[in-house]
C-alpha cells in the first residue's frame, strides 16, 4: 500500500497517509462527536463534541503509528529492511522488504505491535484516572477512556491467531518453530485468517439481520478484507515457497540495453524503443552510472507535442528508488522490493557495473518451469 501523502521520517523510517484514512478519521470523529460523546456527557454545545472528537481521532492515528513504528523498528533491529510506514483504511502497515530470518525475530516482530497498543491503553487509562482525581470536564475524561478502550480493543483484535493481523504471523512463527517449515506455516497461518474473516462476515450478516445500525455492514466489510488480504498471503507463501532456492542470477535478463538519460523522449523512442524490443530501459549518466528506469508505460504518458522538450530522466522512476539486487540474492526476499516507482522491475548489480535486470515475466516463467518440474509427465505404455 504506496502513501500517497508523505508525512516525513520518524526514527529515521519514512511515514506516510493513504487518502482512506481520511474516510475512517471522519467517521471516527463524527462518530464520536454524535454518538457517544453526546450520549454520556449530554449538555454541551456541538462544537465541544467535535473538538472532542478531533482530538480523539488524532490521538487515536498516533497510537496506530506507534503500533506500526514498534514492529519497524523491532524489525530493523533483527536485521530486516524497513521501506516505511503507512497508514490506511483499517490502521496501518510496516511495509518490510524481505522476511524475518528465524521464528524469533518473526515472533518478536509480531508482538511487539499488540504490546505497545496494550501499554497505550494501560497509559490512557491512568491518564484518565488522574483527570477524574483532578476534577477535569467529563468530556475530557471520557476522551481518555475512549482512547484506553480503543487501543485495548486493539491490541486484542490484532491477537486472533489469524493472519494477515499479528496474531496471525505470530500462529506462523510458533508453527515455524515447531515445525521448521516456514513455507507450510505461513499458509495456514493465512489459511486462519480466510477462516477468521468469514466468520466475522457472517457475524455481520447476522447483526445487519437483527440489529439496527450499521456494525453488522462494517463486521462484514473488515471480514472481506481479511479474506482478500489473507488469500493474498497464502499465494505468497506459495510462491515463497516454489522460489525458495531461487537466485536472481537464475532468472534475470543478461546485458540490458541502457539509454543516456539526458537524452529527449523523442530521440529515446527513436534511438532505443523503436529499434529495440524492449519494453524497459536503465538509465545512465554521462559518466555511465545509473541513472534510473524508465518503461513504455512512463514514456506513454508524455503528450507527443512535448516529447522534444521532455528529457527521458524527467519521467523515469530515480536510481533511488528502484530496487537494487545483487545476482546471488533469493528471489524472495527481491520480490516484496519490486513495484510502485520500478513498475516491478529491479536492476541487478555486480562489483559496481550492471549485469542484468529482473522483470515479472522473468519470475513467471520461472514459476512455469518450477511448476513443470515439480509435475513431471507420466509414462505412456501402449
Amino acid at each position: 500500500m504506496r502513501e500517497h501523502i508523505r508525512l516525513g521520517r520518524v526514527a529515521g523510517i519514512d511515514v506516510g497517509i493513504n487518502w482512506s484514512v481520511l474516510a475512517i478519521f471522519l467517521l471516527i470523529t463524527l462518530g464520536l462527536a454524535a454518538g457517544r460523546f453526546p450520549l454520556l456527557v449530554p449538555g454541551l454545545a456541538p462544537v465541544a463534541y467535535l473538538t472532542a472528537g478531533l482530538v480523539a481521532g488524532l490521538i487515536f492515528f498516533l497510537s496506530l503509528l506507534a503500533h506500526e513504528l514498534a514492529h519497524a523498528l523491532v524489525a530493523q533491529r533483527n536485521g530486516v529492511e524497513v521501506e516505511g510506514i503507512t497508514l490506511w483504511l483499517f490502521g496501518g502497515v510496516a511495509r518490510l522488504k524481505g522476511d524475518a530470518p528465524d521464528p524469533g525475530a518473526e515472533l518478536r516482530i509480531s508482538g511487539v505491535g499488540p504490546l505497545v497498543s496494550l501499554a497505550l491503553g494501560g497509559l490512557f487509562f491512568v491518564v484518565r484516572a488522574v483527570s477524574a482525581a483532578l476534577g477535569l470536564h467529563a468530556l475530557v475524561v471520557d476522551v481518555f477512556t475512549w482512547l484506553s478502550l480503543i487501543n485495548v480493543v486493539l491490541a486484542v483484535f490484532n491477537l486472533v491467531p489469524a493472519a494477515p493481523l499479528d496474531g496471525g504471523r505470530i500462529l506462523r512463527a510458533i508453527l515455524w518453530h515447531r515445525r521448521g517449515d516456514r513455507t507450510g506455516s505461513a499458509i495456514t497461518a493465512a489459511r486462519a485468517g480466510k477462516g477468521f474473516g468469514w466468520l466475522l462476515v457472517v457475524v455481520g450478516f447476522v447483526f445487519l439481520l437483527l440489529v439496527p445500525g450499521l456494525s453488522g455492514l462494517w463486521l462484514m466489510f473488515v471480514g472481506w478484507f481479511l479474506i482478500a488480504a489473507a488469500r493474498a498471503e497464502e499465494q505468497q507463501a506459495e510462491l515463497s515457497g516454489v522460489l525458495a532456492d531461487v537466485r536472481v542470477r537464475e532468472v534475470m535478463s543478461p546485458h540490458p540495453t541502457t539509454a543516456p538519460a539526458s537524452v529527449s523522449v523523442q530521440q529515446f523512442l527513436d534511438g532505443y524503443v523503436f529499434p529495440y524490443r524492449y519494453s524497459t530501459f536503465p538509465l545512465t549518466e554521462d559518466d555511465g552510472t545509473l541513472a534510473g528506469l524508465v518503461s513504455l508505460k512512463r514514456v506513454k504518458a508524455v503528450p507527443a507535442e512535448d516529447r522534444w522538450r521532455v528529457a527521458v530522466r524527467g519521467v523515469a522512476c530515480p536510481i533511488d528508488d528502484v530496487p537494487i539486487v545483487a545476482p546471488d540474492d533469493s528471489v524472495v526476499d527481491v520480490l516484496p522490493r519490486m513495484a510502485d516507482c520500478a513498475d516491478g522491475r529491479a536492476l541487478v548489480v555486480e562489483g559496481g557495473r550492471l549485469v542484468g535486470i529482473v522483470s515479472p515475466t522473468d519470475v513467471m516463467r520461472q514459476l512455469e518451469i518450477a511448476e513443470l518440474r515439480h509435475h513431471p509427465a507420466r509414462a505412456h505404455h501402449l
